[in-house]
């Protein structure tokens, strides 16, 4: 078989777990691989995602390294049985980088979804035209197409949270509602978009006021993905450079911890239609 040159998120997630369920039981590769009967290299690329295992082998994987965790095992089930079905997403391969990929792969399959903004609007909840001025302040500039480009896969995006399928939630820095990327009109159209959604079952807004001086590492926008179990979370967080992941448990855990810091420091979502509707009225105040 040969071997993935670009394993998605969900083939690398099974085989960190598949390491993470080795090392947990004390065992190394090479003694995975003896009891498997198959080369190291082999095991080496199971845990790399660059190439795929049976539900078969994955069973006898964990009665080797005596994992009890049925929950865990039924999950990376799921992600075997899985891994020919293709998304939306990958319509865009070849169009845009892996980055944008990843962000859709990773929403499609959560089971619930919370981010945590300063500059921006989250990228789930902007309008068309808020979208296409954030991807035309890139530097350098980037081409006319290719900011349309960006700016449709965005809004493609958002259909996972507007059709009530899986629940967001998204606390929003006051700084992020009062940025402007292309002049109040165009920021009060978002805001004004942002009332509409926050109004919808599945989907909650929250604002964080600028005097609140009780948040940790403030400097951080994070989208926490929850998956089937706790487990199988996932954290993401943008840089300069990139996008960043974090699975393992202690990360996990830390996220967890500063979204309860922040959802105790949130305005309730009805305060916060109303702090949003006041700044929205000053934005048009601004453009009659």
């Amino acid at each position: 078989m040969a071997l993935r040159s670009n394993p998605t998120l969900r083939q690398l997630r099974l085989g960190a777990e598949l390491r993470r369920m080795r090392e947990q039981a004390g065992l190394g590769g090479s003694q995975l691989a003896r009891a498997l009967g198959i080369n190291p290299a082999h095991v080496t690329q199971m845990e790399s995602g660059k190439t795929g295992i049976s539900v078969e082998r994955l069973r006898t994987i964990a009665a080797l390294c005596m994992c009890v965790n049925e929950p865990l095992i039924d999950a990376l089930v799921e992600i075997i049985t899985d891994r020919d079905k293709g998304g939306w997403w990958e319509e865009y391969r070849g169009s845009l980088s892996q980055d944008f990929l990843e962000i859709a792969e990773i929403e499609s399959r959560a089971h619930a979804l919370s981010t945590y903004t300063m500059a921006f609007i989250p990228g789930l909840l902007q309008t068309n035209a808020y979208a296409s001025a954030v991807f035309a302040r890139d530097v350098p500039p980037l081409p006319r197409p290719e900011v349309d480009l960006r700016t449709a896969f965005r809004v493609e995006r958002q259909r996972i949270i507007r059709s009530g399928e899986t629940p967001y939630s998204a606390y929003i820095h006051e700084a992020a509602l009062r940025m402007q990327f292309s002049g109040p009109k165009v920021q009060a159209e978002q805001l004004g978009s942002l009332i509409d959604d926050s109004e919808r079952s599945t989907i909650s807004v929250r604002v964080v006021l600028f005097d609140v001086d009780t948040l940790p590492v403030t400097h951080e926008n994070f989208t926490y993905v929850e998956g089937p179990i706790s487990e199988l979370d996932t954290a993401q967080m943008d840089s300069g450079l990139g996008n960043v992941f974090f699975d393992a448990p202690a990360h996990t855990a830390r996220f967890r911890s500063l979204l309860a810091r922040i959802d105790s420091a949130a305005l309730s979502e009805e305060e916060s239609r109303e702090f949003i509707r006041s700044i929205k009225k000053d934005m048009e105040s601004k453009h009659v």
